[in-house]
């Protein structure tokens, strides 16, 4: 009985944290303890804490419920304004075990600038609003005694510095730009690792030679270090290596007829990955997965698993009513990706948002190809900082995410348009100088194909974009047909790089407005809105066929999953209500080309 009352309170306690689930299942051990949950925090809007010591604080007036923003409804404090400072505490207890290892605390994202102190000590500080960082703070912590931990976030949206994606430069939402996001944005975890443990691990997999490339990274080295890596099939390990550790290391490993991952048949290995000392005893394990997948560029198509693949994407701009950025349950991670696949979508473009990695990982299990996005707008491209800003955000993005099967190219921005400048000044040149450097270093990062912007200007790219939301049939057939096969519809022949010949998507179409309930009094959609069902069906439908009527397209995009608050013009509502008839809907979306 004893026992049972202590399972029961066990399970209450992990059910009471919100976002409960191990956030990053590409890279798991044992020994994390979840940090979401209440926080105290206090906003700081004259930023004058540390002058008045809140970093020593033992806790703040208000609570609030990690990891949801505070302007979210699940936050508990749904503040709306802008707030460009704000403070978080919580203490934290050690466990006694993890003696003799290192205690590094993880977020998932913070928005934008934040610096941890641990019992009033300054520990460590991040630049970046969406990517995932860690601290060491082993020097600041006793095992087996508490911790405070004291974060300072500040959020300068209206910079022009930072990324901000979506989030409205003015107080309400309008347009397409949404709510804000402040602060701690994403699970907040903490796990101990032997001083010598792994750091991370870059996989690539190689089908045409059926291997997997494993390229491990240690925060350090000693004599006799071992790295293993074992590659299992329903729990039967099918291929293993065991090399000495080294850095730079890079380990192959063949897969006799290996499955291969794709939307049909999305097989993911389980990975395990060891680190062992000169006596052969394991002082690191860490859980993975990888599919074996291959993504590549011939002419003017977009190859995966050496077939050419038609892309049918819809937007997706991973905005919840209740959590703003971040998703209520992990469960909805999931549920999204199955709402887009019920009506014929095979993908998704993540727009103006980097998701977080339990998106990524339900999109390898189910299959559902995506191109990472980062949060681009809000960066001034002419200014250094800004520009120094994104290079370090979007590196730690890239590497994060660049594991995952089911990310098949990047897409660093969305829609850039010709400066205020005339082309050719240094402001311009500024500009063109940021993208070719985003997309060389991307290349540095990852073997994807570089998509250097949705829409908008070209200027150094593996994959064309064009971005078109006319509402006539008759008038988007006139507007996509090419002149010649170098002559195809471009943003502004002026001022970006002639075509090449790259694979060409139109990756924004449609966005009707179908109201059904009304969001907001501004709230809108692209074009007249049908005045029927029969209407929309028909609209859509001509639409979609006019796209694959053209051989020179590889896929589209249609504009969106969901209503975003006052944008209406998603398939599903704002709150996941299916507007439309779902097989009416695939019939269009999964048709094949003509």
């Amino acid at each position: 009985m004893f026992l049972a009352v202590l399972l029961t309170a066990a399970v209450s306690a992990y059910a009471a944290v919100p976002r409960p689930e191990f956030p990053r299942p590409q890279f798991e051990r044992t020994s994390w303890i979840n940090l979401n949950g209440e926080w105290t925090y206090t906003f700081d809007f004259g930023q004058t804490g540390q002058t008045r010591g809140l970093m020593s604080s033992q806790g703040f007036d208000g609570i609030i419920n990690v990891p949801f923003c505070p302007e979210s409804k699940l936050s508990g404090v749904e503040y709306k304004d802008f707030i460009n400072c704000m403070w978080y505490q919580r203490k934290v207890e050690v466990p006694a075990d993890w003696e003799g290892r290192n205690v590094l605390i993880h977020f998932g994202a913070v928005d934008y600038y934040c610096a941890l102190y641990v019992d009033g000590k300054f520990a460590d500080r991040h630049w970046g609003g969406t990517s995932s960082f860690e601290f060491d703070i082993t020097a600041f912590t006793t095992p087996g005694k508490t911790a405070n931990l004291v974060l300072m976030v500040k959020d300068d949206l209206r910079s022009g510095t930072q990324t901000g994606g979506k989030q409205s430069r003015n107080y309400y939402s309008e347009g397409c730009m949404y709510t804000r996001t402040t602060g701690i944005w994403q699970t907040v975890w903490m796990e101990a690792v032997n001083p010598a443990g792994l750091k991370g691990v870059y996989v690539k997999p190689d089908l045409d030679r059926s291997s997997f490339v494993f390229e491990p990274a240690f925060y350090s080295l000693k004599e006799g270090l071992q790295f293993s890596v074992k590659v299992i099939d329903n729990g039967k390990v099918v291929a293993s290596s065991t090399a000495a550790a080294s850095t730079p290391m890079t380990v192959t490993v063949p897969v006799k007829k290996a499955k291969t991952w794709s939307p049909e048949s999305p097989f993911l290995y389980d990975i395990r990955y060891e680190v062992l000392d000169k006596d052969g005893k394991v002082i690191d394990e860490v859980k993975s997965y990888a599919g074996m997948r291959k993504v590549h560029i011939e002419g003017n198509r977009l190859f995966l698993n050496n077939e050419p693949v038609f892309l049918r994407f819809v937007l997706d701009q991973g905005f919840y009513p209740d959590g703003v950025w971040t998703a209520p349950t992990d469960s909805e991670l999931k549920a999204d990706i199955e709402r887009s696949m019920a009506v014929g979508f095979n993908g998704a473009r993540l727009h103006q948002k980097v998701f977080e990695e339990r998106f990524h990982y339900w999109a390898d299990k189910l299959g559902y190809l995506t191109w990472g996005e980062s949060s681009s707008w809000g960066v001034e491209m002419q200014d250094n900082t800004a520009a120094r800003n994104f290079l370090t955000e979007w590196e730690e993005v890239v590497v994060r995410d660049r594991n995952h099967p089911s990310i098949i190219a990047w897409t660093p921005f969305n829609e850039i348009w010709p400066c205020d400048y005339p082309f050719g000044s240094d402001e311009s040149m500024n500009q063109y100088r940021f993208v070719s450097d985003v997309y060389n270093l991307t290349h540095n990062l990852d073997y994807r194909p570089v998509h250097d912007a949705s829409g908008g200007l070209h200027v150094k790219t593996d994959i064309w974009s064009y971005h078109n939301y006319n509402q006539d049939p008759e008038e988007l057939a006139e507007e996509l047909t090419p002149e010649s096969d170098s002559k195809v519809p471009t943003c502004n022949e002026e001022y970006e790089v002639p075509y090449a010949g790259q694979p060409y998507f139109l990756d924004e179409y449609g966005g009707i407005r179908w109201i059904i309930e009304k969001y907001a009094e501004n709230s809108w959609g692209y074009g007249n809105a049908p005045k029927s069902l029969d209407e929309f069906y028909e609209r859509l439908e001509k639409l979609t066929d006019v796209i694959l009527g053209f051989d020179y397209i590889s896929g589209f995009c249609y504009t969106q999953l969901t209503d975003v608050e006052q944008e209406q013009n998603g398939i599903y509502t704002y709150d996941r209500k299916l507007k439309f008839d779902a097989a009416k809907l695939k019939a269009v979306f999964g048709r094949e080309r003509k």
